[in-house]
């Protein structure tokens, strides 16, 4: 069974007892559901780099059930999440390898974040490198600027109309649309790390803005309301107002189910034999 920290080099934001902790809590997971953990790591504002001195620590982890949980005709009505109430600031919670796969065949952003976390926790099999080398083939960009689009609509919407705003609320925005720009750039799944996202802006001024604003909030408990900054409105609304105007290319993999069948027996296989 191989162990890989592949693409996974920054762990300087979770404390060493905290990751012992959730280290501790994902071997009970695995012993109080039958399981094997094949990949865990950190998602969330730390893991996008723009986390308060309070943030919550949001441990994600894709597990595998023994090869006959899989074979029973009760299997859609099986739960196929495990699911943890956030306790010391933990919030630790994972999918099921078939439903992380199905995810993957409908280019769910989650599972395609977390395969590219900075932070790494755990990686056993060779599940999580062989899921990033098949995103070529199964990735749809078009899905990925409906979603980002879609939530940074839903922020600017809710949250960042009134003259005064809940600061913190401006990465919510930010970030999806800095996503869709490297989408369109690349074609690739985008990074989740928000510094590198940054560097699809050109204007200087609007990016040390948004880097004084990162580090006000890596240095404040709790960023609350303030006055609402113009220059990034401004932003967000020429940038929805953008992509409303624009019809992504839908680009349909026909062989996406086959890979990812293949990549399903081979993670059961590599778990329990």
């Amino acid at each position: 069974m191989s162990h890989t920290n592949t693409n996974h080099t920054s762990h300087a934001v979770i404390p060493p007892a905290a990751r012992a902790e959730i280290n501790a809590r994902l071997a009970q997971a695995e012993i109080e559901h039958d399981v094997k953990i094949l990949y865990a790591i950190e998602s969330g504002s730390r893991a996008w780099g723009f986390e308060s001195p309070n943030s919550d620590f949001d441990a994600r982890f894709i597990y595998v059930h023994r090869p006959e949980w899989y074979l029973s005709i009760g299997l859609e009505e099986q739960r196929d999440v495990i699911e943890y109430p956030i306790l010391d600031d933990m919030d630790i919670n994972g999918w099921d390898l078939r439903k992380a796969l199905r995810l993957l065949w409908k280019s769910n952003p989650s599972i395609i974040e977390w395969l590219h976390s900075p932070i790494l926790y755990q990686s056993h099999t060779d599940f999580a490198a062989a899921a990033r080398a098949l995103l070529p083939q199964i990735y749809a960009t078009h899905s990925g600027i409906y979603h980002y689009k879609s939530t940074a609509k839903t922020t600017f919407k809710e949250h960042l109309q009134a003259d005064n705003v809940r600061l913190k609320k401006y990465f919510y925005a930010l970030r999806p649309l800095l996503a869709v720009r490297w989408l369109e750039r690349f074609g690739t799944p985008a990074p989740i790390e928000f510094d590198k996202l940054l560097d699809m802006l050109d204007d200087a001024d609007l990016r040390e803005t948004i880097e004084n604003l990162v580090i006000l909030k890596r240095q404040t408990p709790e960023l609350g309301l303030a006055p609402k900054i113009p220059a990034l409105n401004a932003f967000i609304q020429a940038e929805l107002t953008r992509l409303d105007a624009l019809t992504p290319t839908v680009v349909k993999h026909e062989s996406a189910l086959t890979h990812l069948d293949a990549l399903f027996l081979a993670t059961l296989t590599q778990a329990w034999l």
